[in-house]
């Protein structure tokens, strides 16, 4: 039976879309901040922020003001899986399904070539990426993850650049949430009508794979958007 849209971690929703861009782009922002940044009600924002930290993927905190009464809150990404219980135990329970699957199966077993470290962070992103409905298929040995994006084609399809932009700061973040060396190294977004790819690599180590073109997957929100748009028109013009 196909998976519901709305079980892809709540990412399926321009809007709040919209609003974990806003997250990511200043993190520390307040409610009525980020609903003004990302263009939503505030009744709308509380309600995403909610559901995003449900998700493992935003986590609050107070902000001291100097002020009496109860103090705002900030919103951030989670960069580290320890600072969100979901997160945490996602990270949990994605290193035990690929240690699991690893007893089952050796050949799945790269610790010898990446590490301990490097193979439950891909462990732990493999996980977040199937649950966002991305299909992953990783190559271990080169270090690249294909995806699927076409299971956002609900989105109208000048939002897909955004789709794109955030999902690379998640892949970030999420490579982050698990201590190790690897690295979004680079994206290389619409290489075919449905299909996108990952370059990821070990840290101060160049990249395995030599894909020509992509954008580098350390540049902002507004950079991986426009090369996202780009890539997307240029597919588009040869069809």
């Amino acid at each position: 039976m196909p998976r519901r849209t709305d079980d892809y971690r709540g990412l399926t929703q321009v809007s709040r879309l919209r609003l974990l861009q806003a997250v990511h782009r200043k993190p520390g922002q307040q409610l009525t901040a980020l609903a003004d940044d990302a263009g939503v009600h505030i009744n709308t924002a509380r309600d995403h922020l909610r559901v995003l930290e449900e998700e493992g993927l935003v986590v609050s905190a107070p902000v001291e003001t100097g002020r009496r009464g109860r103090p705002p809150m900030g919103y951030s990404p989670v960069t580290r899986a320890e600072h969100n219980p979901e997160a945490q135990r996602r990270a949990g329970e994605a290193r035990s399904r690929g240690s699991m699957l690893r007893r089952i199966d050796p050949d799945l077993d790269h610790s010898d070539d990446l590490g301990d470290d490097a193979v439950h962070q891909l462990d732990a992103l493999y996980e977040h990426l199937d649950d966002a409905g991305l299909e992953p298929e990783v190559d271990e040995r080169d270090l690249t993850v294909g995806l699927v994006p076409c299971l956002y084609q609900e989105l109208i399809d000048e939002e897909r650049p955004l789709v794109c932009s955030v999902h690379a700061k998640l892949v970030r973040h999420q490579l982050e949430q698990v201590s190790g060396p690897l690295e979004l190294k680079r994206l290389h977004p619409f290489v075919g009508p449905d299909r996108c790819m990952l370059v990821l690599g070990l840290s101060g180590e160049a990249p395995r794979a030599n894909r020509p073109g992509g954008i580098d997957g350390d540049r902002d929100d507004a950079a991986l958007e426009q090369h996202a748009a780009n890539a997307l028109r240029s597919l588009q013009d040869q069809s």
